[in-house]
């Protein structure tokens, strides 16, 4: 697990709080064109910026005493992220960030782990935030490198199985189009 105090150390470590609250200044969140560019912006800071190399050395590290332990090289994993206000009595932060799949090597899991940070600056998470009037800065998160599950284990030879979710309309705007 990727703590929230490793990606507040990220962020203070690449100096991202102020660029981030600057990359907000003016947000209209009732403007689409607003809202994306902000984002945007944001998580290119995220994604340019390093992981601080103990950080990146203890991230690798886990990843690969997890596939020693599964008995690979290098284990397929996912990467998931987890807000720290994400089920609150008030607010359901839930399903916001993203999560990776399939993720193999040291290079990757650490570019998932960053894609994963990047994520808590989504369109729909910001707007969320502001919506229920959460302070951008003050909602952090933990990302977590877990062996990747297929679906349908156990399944006969030439049966397959899937798992998933499907969205019937945009959960930002909610047009159904799409």
């Amino acid at each position: 697990a990727v703590t929230a105090a490793a990606y507040r150390l990220f962020l203070s470590s690449n100096k991202l709080e102020q660029k981030i609250k600057d990359a907000l200044t003016g947000l209209d969140t009732r403007s689409v064109r607003n809202l994306a560019g902000k984002g945007s912006r944001i998580r290119n800071m995220i994604l340019n910026a390093e992981l601080p190399e103990k950080l990146a050395e203890e991230i690798w590290r886990q990843y690969k005493i997890l596939s020693l332990n599964e008995g690979a090289g290098e284990l397929d994993v996912a990467v998931r992220s987890s807000a720290t206000a994400e089920d609150l009595p008030e607010a359901s932060f839930a399903g916001q960030q993203e999560t990776y799949l399939n993720v193999r090597g040291d290079k990757e899991v650490l570019a998932a782990v960053k894609k994963c940070i990047a994520s808590l600056f989504t369109n729909r998470a910001i707007s969320y935030r502001v919506a229920n009037g959460f302070d951008h800065l003050q909602v952090a998160l933990s990302v977590t490198v877990q062996l990747m599950v297929r679906s349908g284990t156990g399944l006969s030879a030439g049966q397959a199985g899937a798992a998933g979710v499907m969205f019937t309309l945009d959960t930002e705007s909610g047009f159904r189009g799409v």
